[in-house]
């Protein structure tokens, strides 16, 4: 994990707008944690892992680095050396893994169609998707689905059983717990997959943005977009072939791209999470950087991560109130992430009956039981100037105003 510190921004000229300068406060550490009399050394061990992309296979990670003109800085040419060979195994498995599922795949009918935890990064989307997951009827694409997709089905045991030393316990952007079979955004799969994602931008943070125009799909060609739909929804049929349940799915992203959900999933469900601007801005920019620090190629600067941050906010909030019209009762309710912590159950029993589904008093000891689990959590914390504040504020302004931050 990246050490905690405050977040730097690089110098501009006098015409630029001006960037917020974020102080991150990390939240005050359990006392079985490392305290300030260890040695230095003790104090800053870092945890290893695995780069996201050694799920790649061989086309995809040529595809990434030749998009980005093969700009691997020296000292992270080892890493590219092991996503190399990572990559060459993962197509053999690929091979592999259709061999053996690839009938039951196809033949596989998504009857129950997904629902979609849907809202911008950093607003509790994690959190809400761990609660409904409680419930026994769903099942979830796990971190061996999302983080190895060309190869899942085939060594999804394999990986559980004898491959939990390659995580860390911990999230490196937050202090959630981290495990092969934990959730995961399916996301990580279709970047994985050599499908345009805004998440390849951490793997080369001091390039230009690839793919813009991935996050709500208006950037990819008619070919480029039915690729996009043939790959999700196969990859969504693979978990269903493990999982046999209604798919319960977690990606912000999807929160811009609802037309096309519909599309192929006219009967899904949509529970969109919200949570103050002011605090989603500095956690999102700590988000990327944090993914940068763990996942990149390049020592990152990214010049340009706030402007990232302030674009894709829009980009967000502007598709999902044009995608509003399309949405049916029933199919859809929202919460605030203040009010989902403040009342868990209560809250939660709302977007049951929102959704239009039954079984809440079986989830209710589920989800107090994880209550329980986890009542020592705490949320990284950040602070801002006034001016800093004053230009979230905007940015954003309709949408504050509009879920009564203001």
């Amino acid at each position: 994990m990246p050490p905690n510190a405050a977040v730097a921004t690089p110098a501009r000229s006098q015409d630029e707008p001006t960037r917020p300068t974020l102080k991150y406060l990390p939240p005050e550490e359990p006392s079985d944690q490392p305290s300030a009399s260890l040695p230095p050394k003790a104090r800053t061990k870092r945890q290893w892992s695995p780069r996201v992309w050694e799920g790649c296979d061989c086309f995809a990670w040529l595809r990434l680095l030749a998009d980005n003109g093969f700009a691997v800085q020296p000292r992270y040419w080892y890493i590219a050396g092991i996503v190399s060979v990572s990559s060459v195994m993962n197509a053999g498995l690929r091979w592999m893994l259709n061999a053996r599922f690839g009938n039951q795949v196809c033949r596989t009918v998504i009857d129950k169609h997904p629902i979609f935890v849907i809202g911008h990064w950093r607003t509790g989307t994690t959190l809400l998707h761990e609660f409904l997951i409680r419930d026994e009827r769903f099942g979830f694409p796990d971190m061996q689905d999302c983080f190895n997709p060309n190869h899942s089905l085939l060594t999804n045991h394999f990986f559980k059983r004898y491959c939990k030393w390659m995580l860390p316990s911990k999230r490196p952007m937050d202090n959630m717990h981290f495990g092969w079979e934990r959730p995961q955004e399916d996301e990580f799969a279709l970047a994985l997959l050599g499908l345009p994602s805004t998440y390849t931008d951490f793997a080369f943070p001091n390039r230009p943005p690839l793919n813009p125009g991935a996050l709500d799909l208006s950037g990819l060609s008619a070919t480029e977009l039915a690729k996009w739909k043939r790959l999700f929804v196969r990859f969504l049929k693979e978990v269903t072939v493990r999982t046999g349940k209604q798919l319960v799915l977690k990606s912000p992203p999807h929160t811009a791209r609802i037309p096309t959900l519909l599309e192929l999933f006219p009967d899904a469900r949509f529970v969109h999470i919200v949570r103050d601007p002011h605090v989603v801005f500095p956690s999102t920019v700590h988000l990327w950087k944090s993914m940068a620090a763990n996942h990149g190629l390049q020592k990152p600067v990214w010049p340009g991560v706030e402007e990232k941050v302030f674009r894709e906010f829009r980009v967000i909030y502007d598709r999902l109130e044009e995608a509003r019209p399309l949405l049916k009762p029933g199919r859809f309710h929202e919460l605030r992430y203040e009010e989902l912590i403040r009342d868990p159950l209560g809250e939660l029993r709302k977007v049951y009956d929102g959704l239009e589904l039954d079984g809440f008093d079986a989830l209710r000891p589920r989800v107090e039981e994880y209550l329980r689990q986890n009542a020592g959590y705490e949320t990284n914390k950040y602070e801002l100037t006034p001016a800093e504040r004053e230009q979230i504020t905007q940015r954003w302004g309709d949408v504050i105003h509009r879920y009564g931050y203001g």
